[in-house]
């Protein structure tokens, strides 16, 4: 009797946790899934519609400038975020003074919702308000900085709070990348005359492969579900100039009464995240089992 419930208290106690995750996480993408294929608007419909509202959403031409800023905001935030936080843990490696100071200061955005980011941000780039009237204030008249208010420009600004806020846990995790590096090897490399670059170029680097896979799959998560920072800082605007697909499939399912199609929407992100993820867990388990 003891060995059976020793045997099955552990299934007990998480059946809780794996009921949960089945029906609110697995159940509900099954069901976004099936309202995808269906007539649904401001309530479920059942009529089936195949791929209606797939093609709907492919002819949206707001849903292709979000894909389309998608791109630019996803591919700019990851290269610059990964590059700056890189060379920030190879600042902080070189066991400088106040390294525990510093490092607060880098990772403290980190530690901020993106609303409070995204907030603080369009104060700052407000051309009436923030950066181009203090520069007013001083003197440089010509000065102009109205990215926030320019349909070219505004998907930009996104990029700038998203790498603000997040390179200091991407160089958090190079950094402990860095210390887990065996010294015995730089100072082999440093006997045999190699230069502290070339030693982090040909060598350390190199060895952060791994590191390097994790920011990608971490930074390409957050630019793909990004819909609190855009609300904040653009909402989208000005009119749907930097719109992201988290804001078009919340504005089409929650606001407009377009179910279906925000439900399509919702489906394509999460293609794009498996598209991400599926690839590096399976070099993961290759590695593993190699």
């Amino acid at each position: 009797m003891f060995n059976t419930l020793q045997k099955w208290l552990p299934k007990i106690i998480l059946s809780p946790s794996i009921f949960l995750v089945t029906v609110c996480i697995y159940g509900y993408v099954a069901w976004t899934g099936y309202l995808s294929l269906t007539h649904s608007r401001f309530l479920p419909n059942f009529k089936w519609a195949g791929l209606l509202q797939y093609q709907k959403l492919m002819e949206n031409d707001r849903w292709v400038t979000s894909c389309i800023n998608l791109l630019i905001f996803g591919v700019l935030f990851i290269i610059i975020s990964i590059i700056l936080g890189t060379l920030l843990a190879i600042f902080l490696d070189q066991n400088i003074r106040q390294e525990g100071a510093i490092r607060t200061i880098y990772l403290y955005p980190m530690a901020l919702s993106f609303i409070v980011t995204g907030t603080a941000w369009k104060w700052i780039l407000n051309p009436g308000l923030g950066l181009e009237k203090m520069m007013h204030d001083w003197g440089w008249t010509s000065f102009e900085f109205n990215w926030l208010v320019s349909n070219d420009m505004s998907v930009y600004t996104l990029v700038i709070a998203a790498v603000w806020q997040s390179s200091g846990f991407v160089m958090a995790m190079f950094l402990a990348g860095l210390r887990g590096i065996d010294s015995s090897i730089v100072k082999a490399a440093q006997i045999d005359g190699a230069s502290m670059p070339t030693i982090y170029w040909k060598i350390i680097l190199p060895c952060l492969r791994p590191v390097f896979f994790s920011a990608v799959i971490i930074t390409s998560h957050i630019a793909i579900k990004s819909f609190d920072l855009v609300t904040a800082l653009t909402s989208g605007g000005p009119g749907y100039s930097s719109d992201l697909p988290a804001l078009f499939m919340y504005t089409h399912a929650f606001t407009r009464g377009q179910m279906g199609l925000g439900a399509a929407s919702a489906m394509m992100m999460l293609g794009g995240v498996l598209a991400i993820l599926v690839p590096y867990l399976y070099s993961e388990l290759r590695n593993r089992e190699q």
